[in-house]
């Protein structure tokens, strides 16, 4: 019987299987931020154990990074954080990518855009979207922080084997439907726990013709509806992305990595324990309405209605619309945004930019609008401004700010405040996610930028 691809990498990795219990999985690279590190150094030290492989961690401050400056971090946590990641990763001998450097930025932007992330690899890192990776091939899993500290000590870690789940999207896409309407559909089908427990791979005519950014777009999602990881098979968009990175294999090296990486493929006759298919035609740009990211519809449509619900599902949506702002069968297109932001791990690449500069074009933000454009990585700022998006966002009323998570998360300055309502490119939507009491819809970059236009949540494909 033939290999799941998700099969060869984790076979490729097993050092020994516990009976009746987890594998023990070797592990080809770690990232670190600051915000789940600190305790795992302070094991090793406690332990008087030193990394074992320092060459294959790599950790940069991203979280708690300002977006408007990075001379200095005036939160003293924040500030706290990132000095304890700079000073542990000095007394261990950690390559340190360090805050408002050129190697800087989102790890899960940093790794894949320098051939850090490669076809094959197993990858962790103590934060849940580490899933982006798989996008290049490869495992790649979110991990706690004791988990951290078993990589830096042995680089392995203990796991319980996954299922198998493939997901294929067949078909053309739409215009103004992108990579993130597909994991937003994808997860309102499946809803936020319809993966637990699978790694899944995503596969079909619609994924093959996805560019690499789309692809790290829909593997970063995958941990929002419950997947260990999400994996994509690499090919020649693959290799083209990856080619003459900083740190991908070079000359004779990258020929025989390639050979290998082309056999990273479910075979034929792979058995996956569960497979889905969705169309392609069927998906729309989408927006979110409640607390999770699999509370969404197509922009055109109305938020569900009360009617045949249990009374416990009627609770938990009236309880989600009651905090967003919004009532059953409500349209909300047409409805007016606060705040609007574009970047994260998420959307923060240049593609994304693009795309957002595509709409924006010629027009002007709304006045109601506080927009903050965010990329993922100073390379991305740097191909924002090669490109000449910089002079088109500027000329359309925005900024372009620095590299950092921003907004996709409560732990920098870049806070929406309590009972706005912002629309983001964003991961998730939690309740006080991008501030507390801040209310957050997520949407595509293209979505967004129409939005900032008109002020109002606005269908992109009246702007096209």
């Amino acid at each position: 019987m033939g290999k799941t691809l998700f099969e060869k990498i984790w076979d490729a990795h097993v050092v020994q299987v516990v009976k009746d219990g987890p594998t023990q999985l070797y592990i080809d690279r770690l990232y670190g931020h600051e915000v789940t590190t600190p305790q795992a150094f302070d094991t090793l030290r406690d332990k008087g154990i030193k990394v074992f492989r320092p060459n294959q961690v790599i950790a940069m401050p991203d979280h708690n990074t300002p977006s408007d400056q990075q001379k200095v971090i005036n939160d003293p946590i924040g500030r706290k954080q990132v000095e304890t990641l700079a000073k542990n990763c000095a007394e261990f001998g950690i390559t340190y990518f360090a805050m408002g450097t050129k190697d800087n930025g989102i790890i899960h932007v940093v790794g894949p855009e320098k051939g850090l992330s490669l076809p094959g690899m197993t990858i962790v890192c103590g934060d849940s979207h580490t899933s982006t990776h798989g996008a290049v091939g490869a495992l790649a899993m979110g991990i706690g922080t004791s988990e951290v500290a078993e990589v830096l000590a042995s680089q392995c870690i203990l796991q319980s084997k996954p299922k198998a789940m493939r997901i294929n999207v067949e078909g053309t896409l739409q215009p103004g439907v992108t990579a993130k309407d597909i994991a937003l559909y994808i997860m309102a089908q499946m809803t936020t726990s319809g993966a637990t427990g699978y790694a899944v791979e995503y596969a079909g005519s619609t994924i093959r013709n996805l560019s690499m950014e789309g692809r790290l777009t829909l593997s970063n999602l995958s941990i929002e509806m419950g997947s260990r990881a999400g994996i994509i098979a690499p090919d020649e968009t693959t290799f083209a992305y990856l080619k003459d990175r900083e740190y991908a294999p070079k000359g004779a090296d990258w020929d025989k990595a390639v050979a290998y990486w082309k056999t990273l493929k479910s075979d034929d006759d792979a058995v996956f324990d569960k497979e889905i298919t969705y169309r392609a035609e069927d998906i729309k740009p989408r927006i979110t309405y409640g607390t999770n990211p699999g509370a969404g519809i197509a922009i055109d449509e109305t938020i569900p209605t009360l009617d045949g619900l249990s009374d416990a599902e009627k609770l938990q949506l009236q309880s989600q619309l009651d905090y967003m702002q919004f009532k059953p069968g409500q349209k909300l297109e047409g409805v007016p945004v606060d705040y609007c932001f574009l970047g994260a791990c998420t959307n923060g690449r240049i593609e994304d930019f693009r795309a957002f500069a595509s709409i924006v074009k010629g027009k002007k933000k709304a006045a109601n609008v506080v927009a903050w454009l965010v990329p993922g990585s100073w390379l991305v700022r740097q191909q924002i401004i090669d490109e000449g998006i910089d002079k088109i966002l500027e000329a359309a009323g925005f900024e372009l700010r620095l590299p950092s998570c921003s907004s996709c998360l409560a732990m920098n300055p870049d806070k929406v405040p309590a009972g706005k309502l912002s629309i983001s490119t964003s991961n998730r939507n939690f309740v006080g996610r991008q501030g507390p009491g801040a209310r957050t819809v997520l949407a595509s970059p293209l979505v967004v930028a129409a939005s900032a236009i008109t002020g109002v949540i606005t269908d992109p494909r009246k702007l096209l």
